[in-house]
């Protein structure tokens, strides 16, 4: 089968809750260089960059290793990003690795790439991964995903999906928290990236529904292990405990 497969992160530095949010120090390294340095140790991207709308970060990326490039300022979202920055190279696949998940790992791209192959109807493909706390089911931060008996998403939401009437069946994660990578056929991604926003998407501000609602198949994988998205400074705070513990510190 012809064609790459490309991963993209999409780096904004005008993040609206924290401020030059991928140049954020964990541990001794930039937020953006821990999500590319996970994501580079994945086996089945043929090319890894970063997309970005400010040459401070083009710098940045410079320093160790990394390539990046310029994306127009008028980007609204990270997935118009990714678009701009892969639309004129001969890719098979395109992962859109999310900027400001610094505990990604190649393992996880691996397996998201690897839906595709196990069936041809995925047109774009996500991970998802068992919640455990009703504190995470109870958080609008961490979006909730429903998939149907061969495992294409039904519906994502911020709020706690399915609604059990009774127990959650014992021994079961009652409900499944969606990873924010996703995976796009490159003919699927050209179609996604000219869809206007819908009144769903707009309810849950989870652009996901903009494709859902178009008739996009997304296949959902369970990924082999967990991530934090990093929006505030808690959640910085918290990304440095959980890698100190890990480091030994």
């Amino acid at each position: 089968m012809s064609g790459a497969v490309i991963g993209v992160i999409p780096a904004r530095y005008g993040s609206t809750r924290l401020k030059a949010k991928p140049l954020a120090d964990i541990c001794g390294k930039s937020l953006i260089r821990r999500v590319y340095e996970g994501a580079r140790s994945s086996r089945l991207l043929d090319e890894l960059l970063i997309a970005t709308d400010d040459e401070r970060i083009i710098q940045h990326a410079a320093s160790f290793g990394a390539r990046a490039v310029m994306t127009s300022q008028t980007c609204r979202s990270g997935t118009e990003r990714a678009y701009e920055a892969t639309c004129s190279k001969d890719a098979r696949i395109v992962v859109n690795i999310q900027g400001d998940e610094p505990l990604v790992t190649g393992e996880m791209v691996d397996t998201l790439v690897g839906l595709f192959d196990e069936d041809p109807r995925a047109e774009v493909a996500t991970l998802v991964f068992p919640i455990i706390s009703s504190e995470q089911a109870n958080n609008p931060n961490v979006v909730k995903a429903v998939c149907d008996n061969e495992r294409f998403a039904l519906y994502f939401s911020r709020s706690p999906i399915p609604y059990y009437r009774t127990v959650p069946p014992a021994g079961e994660s009652a409900y499944l928290k969606h990873i924010g990578m996703y995976g796009y056929r490159k003919e699927v991604f050209a179609r996604i990236a000219g869809l206007l926003p819908t009144r769903l998407e707009e309810a849950e501000s989870l652009e996901q529904l903009r494709w859902l609602g178009a008739g996009v198949r997304i296949k959902v994988g369970i990924s082999p292990g967990d991530s934090v998205g990093i929006d505030t400074e808690d959640d910085l705070a918290r990304v440095r405990r959980l890698l100190m513990e890990e480091e030994g510190r």
